[in-house]
């Protein structure tokens, strides 16, 4: 792991502060900066966004999808805590407590806002990041590609009607061309883009070109990232200082969510007796967010000073140092699991 990577939570700390700082100092740029929409995207955070999805959808090979059924049970698993549990106990966990615990410490639309940035959080299963908690648990590499090419081929036409249908029972009205086009923008567009790129590279050789490839791409997905972190809070700067509590009661949920999700796919991945290379990834993929797909979706159907958006971005807050947690639990409980 390089420099950023191993350091991601202190780099994402630092861009926090160093966002609520400049958002506070500097109210006039980051208000300069959100004025610069199409079509209700901003195109700055599209940008930022584009740096850093790109460079993960390169490395996702749709060939290792042939692969799917030499082993079958660790794909299934994260299939179904991804698409048939996380995004439903996503949103009964926002609508408890923001309509029902917290009801009397926030107002009627903040708290719709809430419940509908944890949504877009729970609809987005990890792309990206899972690769480093893959490799941080001895994972199967080759397995974790299969788990994440999959996902995303189920993202591009799942995403959007769950998404639309937990909002549309939450009873947050739920703009579909917004919705679609924010699919079309930053799950179709960069995934087509990532496999063109690396079908042209892989036919110039052995693979050593598209690794080198990759290798120079990474450090720019990680200060994409960074750099929309900076962004988010600048936007949301006044806000956070103005309501510090609000900030607590969005990460309480999201924690319980986290590590209710692992603790239930880390049993079922015993249950089913698999090997721990495939095990931990597996559960780490079907806990982790594609925050990124879940903070641009935020902006575009509710605005950069939303509470949806303000809640996707606590999401990047809390999901690093967590995920890292739940990293050195898997580690330690290895023998837990045969192979």
């Amino acid at each position: 792991m390089g420099i950023f990577e191993r350091y991601l939570t202190l780099w994402v700390a630092l861009c926090i502060l160093a966002g609520v700082l400049l958002g506070n100092w500097v109210p006039g740029l980051f208000a300069q900066i959100a004025a610069l929409e199409l079509a209700r995207v901003n195109l700055v955070v599209a940008l930022f966004i584009w740096v850093m999805i790109y460079p993960m959808m390169v490395q996702i090979d749709f060939g290792a999808v042939r692969d799917v059924g030499k082993r079958p049970k660790g794909l299934l698993l994260t299939l179904v805590i991804n698409w048939l549990i996380k995004p439903f106990t996503m949103a009964a966990l926002g609508w408890l407590f923001f309509r029902v615990l917290f009801v009397d410490w926030i107002d009627p639309q903040s708290a719709g806002e809430y419940i509908a940035g944890m949504i877009l959080l729970g609809v987005a299963p990890c792309t990206a990041m899972v690769f480093v908690w893959s490799q941080l648990t001895k994972g199967d590499p080759n397995y974790t590609l299969v788990q994440v090419s999959v996902n995303d081929l189920i993202m591009v036409f799942a995403f959007a009607p769950i998404a639309a249908f937990l909002l549309g029972v939450s009873d947050i009205s739920v703009p579909w061309q917004t919705l679609l086009l924010s699919v079309v923008l930053y799950v179709v567009l960069p995934l087509g883009a990532g496999v063109w790129t690396r079908h042209r590279l892989e036919r110039q050789g052995n693979g050593a070109a598209l690794q080198q490839f990759i290798h120079r791409l990474k450090p720019w997905s990680i200060l994409g990232l960074l750099a929309t972190v900076v962004l988010l809070f600048g936007f949301q700067a006044q806000t956070i200082l103005a309501q510090p509590q609000t900030i607590g009661l969005i990460a309480i949920p999201l924690l319980i969510q986290t590590y209710g999700i692992f603790a239930l796919a880390y049993f079922a991945a015993w249950w089913m007796r698999l090997p721990h290379r495939i095990a931990a990834p597996a559960c780490m993929i079907g806990t982790s967010n594609f925050f990124e797909l879940a903070v641009a979706v935020a902006i575009s159907l509710f605005g950069l000073h939303s509470g949806a958006a303000l809640a996707t971005v606590v999401g990047v807050l809390v999901e690093v140092p967590v995920m890292l947690s739940l990293v050195a639990f898997a580690n330690r409980t290895r023998h837990w699991f045969g192979g």
